[in-house]
């Protein structure tokens, strides 16, 4: 399951671990104009950890999820030329 809710400033997305055996907290992802930040609370160190994620970063992980095992580098439209 999942929510997605439009705040001022971002697109904030929470994935909700459902199932009946070994659940992992919720994961919050919120979207900026410049950046992407993932968050889920770590029961281990009883702390939120987040991931921040450049644009850049986040355009080669949606490529990442589509291809093979190997090394790539992704050619931006402004790089084609």
């Amino acid at each position: 399951m999942f929510t997605i809710e439009h705040d001022f400033d971002a697109t904030v997305v929470t994935l909700v671990d459902e199932g009946s055996t070994h659940l992992k907290e919720d994961v919050i992802i919120n979207a900026f104009d410049d950046c992407i930040t993932i968050e889920q609370f770590d029961a281990r160190s009883d702390s939120m950890v987040r991931i921040t994620l450049s644009m850049s970063q986040l355009q080669d992980l949606g490529a990442a999820l589509d291809l093979p095992e190997g090394v790539y580098r992704l050619r931006r439209e402004k790089d084609a030329d």
